[in-house]
């Protein structure tokens, strides 16, 4: 086990019990490595359908190594409320980068990535390539 600080995953959907569900399924995916610190981030504060930037940052700063953090999102508003919160440059943690990928392949190379203690860059690259992955 490495002593690097390690890359940490932050997981943006519209739906608490999605964005759990996706960070359980890329931790268990993950195999044996460094445990990554992963924190869902999904719906509002009352546990509705949406996004909520005070748990966006929470959560950021639950998974801040040192390393950066990458933060994945599901839909639409989702990614400007993260945007906003990048843009206002004091609500996340220094290092921290919106990825674009998709939701789900994405979280899975991101988490199985910053678990080889790779760097931010590797992967959000990790992650963003998840869009090349064919089913058929």
């Amino acid at each position: 086990m490495s002593d690097e600080p390690l890359v940490g995953i932050v997981l943006v959907s519209h739906s608490a019990q999605v964005a759990a569900s996706v960070a359980e399924l890329a931790k268990g995916l993950a195999g044996a490595g460094p445990v990554v610190p992963v924190a869902p981030a999904g719906g509002t504060e009352g546990g509705g359908l949406g996004t909520s930037s005070e748990l966006i940052a929470a959560a950021a700063a639950s998974v801040d190594r040192g390393a950066g953090v990458a933060v994945l999102t599901d839909l639409g508003s989702a990614v400007l409320t993260v945007k906003a919160l990048l843009a206002e440059g004091d609500e996340l943690p220094e290092g921290t980068r919106l990825v674009d990928a998709p939701f789900v392949e994405g979280a899975v190379a991101a988490v199985v990535t910053a678990s080889t203690g790779a760097d931010l860059a590797a992967v959000e690259a990790a992650a963003t390539e998840a869009y090349t992955y064919r089913k058929v």
